[in-house]
């Protein structure tokens, strides 16, 4: 019967390879989603035809989503409940804000997002998802109650959209009445944001993901920079 004790080098070895290949894995995403969006900076910032890159925004943001689903830790029922309510829930909210002007103010959708549905596109669910998610990640790591730690992501939300709104207004993700974002929007944001963020925190499941640092960074530096540019 061989020694028990001469099998932990190779477990060992196995442990450090599974690590390694998780490594390059992450590299590899992290590498695209910096390929696509450097791409769709320059495209809109520099190109003669930024129509052509608006184009791929759809497809960048499902790629985006896609990504961070790869690599959350026990994608559990709990996780996919999550995911359905805040796309379902962000996607309803739009429609309230767009038919009653309470939530956010007077504005109405371009087609730069894709097909719509009751006025509102359907990939805006996606939108909410992606940040109420990647905001939250960033929370959990804070050594903060639970409430605290939902301002914080909260304020994580609406610091990622101040730096959206003159993009999305120029390129016709949206526009606003008399082409004026009002501060209701941002108290509606944070509202809302608020709510997702405080439920974020009471659904089980895993809050590790090593790709969201990056994803939302480069969200913030792409809005960010392409509005330095307008």
């Amino acid at each position: 019967m061989p020694d028990p004790t001469q099998q932990l080098p190779a477990a060992a070895t196995a442990d450090l390879s599974a690590a390694a290949a998780a490594h390059r894995r992450l590299r590899w995403a992290q590498g695209v989603l910096l390929l696509f969006h450097v791409t769709g900076f320059v495209g809109l910032g520099f190109s003669q035809d930024p129509g052509f890159f608006l184009r791929f925004m759809p497809l960048t943001m499902l790629l985006t989503l896609g990504l961070l689903i790869a690599f959350q830790r026990e994608r559990t029922a709990a996780f996919w409940s999550f995911c359905v309510v805040v796309m379902v829930a962000g996607f309803c909210v739009e429609v309230v804000g767009i038919r009653t002007n309470l939530l956010f103010g007077q504005y109405a959708y371009g087609d730069a997002l894709g097909i719509k549905f009751l006025e509102v596109p359907l990939l805006i669910g996606v939108n909410w998802l992606i940040v109420t998610y990647s905001a939250g990640v960033l929370a959990s790591y804070l050594p903060l109650p639970g409430f605290v730690r939902a301002l914080v992501a909260a304020v994580l939300m609406v610091g990622l959209d101040i730096c959206i709104e003159p993009v999305a207004v120029h390129y016709d993700f949206w526009h606003w009445q008399y082409d004026v974002i009002p501060l209701l929007n941002f108290k509606g944001w944070f509202a809302v944001s608020l709510i997702l963020q405080v439920y974020f925190n009471r659904v089980e499941f895993s809050r590790r993901n090593p790709l969201v640092p990056l994803v939302y960074l480069v969200q913030l530096l792409f809005f960010f920079g392409l509005g330095m540019l307008l």
